[in-house]
């Protein structure tokens, strides 16, 4: 999302009577609220409008959902990583708005692409050396790498 797109929604924010929204995206959620306790005292000392909370953050990895519906940590201990071979931008599906190319719980086999790895506008498909099973998502889609950053938590199958 660009900035201008950001402050579009603020300002919408602002002039609306809504007291919170929560966007959340692929790389970022963006939560905005309206504490009403700060407003009263402001229009009390002077007449002005409710100043919004903004809280950008990024999205946690994801992590494997259990057959009850809670979330598990992975098991670190038998856990192997496919890593970046080089340094540059990590891309987790083809193109923008495209699904992407692994997420976690799917299986997948030796020479699958599980990312693409920007370097000098050159895309280079990152493939898995064995086959595996997805534990978790390591890094953000867009997100800077360097050489031997963990990209992907495996577990070999």
């Amino acid at each position: 999302m660009k900035l201008s797109e950001i402050k579009e929604i603020i300002q919408l924010f602002d002039d609306s009577k809504l007291s919170s929204l929560k966007l959340e995206q692929d790389t970022f959620i963006l939560k905005l609220s309206k504490d009403s306790k700060k407003v009263k005292i402001a229009e009390e000392i002077q007449s002005a409008q409710p100043v919004p909370q903004i809280v950008v953050q990024p999205k946690q990895p994801e992590t494997i959902p259990s057959i009850n519906g809670s979330s598990k940590q992975p098991n670190i201990d038998n856990a192997d990583f496919i890593t970046s071979p080089m340094v540059g931008t990590f891309y987790r599906s083809p193109s923008p708005g495209a699904a992407p190319y692994v997420s976690v719980g799917d299986t997948i086999k030796k020479g699958q692409t599980i990312g693409i790895v920007e370097a000098m506008k050159i895309m280079n498909e990152i493939e898995a050396e064995f086959d595996c099973k997805i534990i978790e998502i390591e890094v953000n889609d867009a997100q800077p790498v360097e050489y031997g950053t963990k990209l992907v938590m495996v577990e070999k199958i």
